[in-house]
């Protein structure tokens, strides 16, 4: 079966979720490069790119304790622009995974079959 030639997996290194994202893929045999945002960071431009494929509101993790240690300043009049500027500066707000896979828009989370479909796996 054809697959995706660069596949890219965003997050960080203790996350349960990214550990089931990364299992997965090479339980599937998918080459992948890792990249941890909490340590490497992670570049406006690509944070911007991600908001037009999928959306700012996808991208910001409110679920996790980063979200919730925010301050009422900082939760409040949320918008794209604050949200990325959140995002660039506590990389722990962005949902994990992120999954790039050539020129298609990035999955957002892991599910095993949005990766199966999406990879052709």
């Amino acid at each position: 079966m054809a697959k995706a030639k660069r596949v890219t997996i965003y997050g960080i290194p203790n996350c349960d979720t990214m550990k089931k994202a990364r299992a997965w893929l090479a339980d599937h045999s998918v080459d992948y490069s890792f990249h941890d945002y909490k340590a490497a960071g992670i570049d406006k431009t690509r944070l911007e790119g991600w908001c037009r494929d999928v959306g700012w509101e996808t991208l910001l993790n409110r679920a996790g304790t980063t979200f919730r240690k925010l301050s009422d300043k900082d939760k409040q009049g949320l918008d794209e622009k604050k949200a990325v500027a959140l995002m660039l500066e506590q990389p722990s707000l962005i949902k994990r995974p992120v999954l790039e896979f050539g020129a298609k828009k990035p999955l957002v989370g892991f599910k095993p079959d949005l990766y199966a479909a999406a990879l052709k796996v």
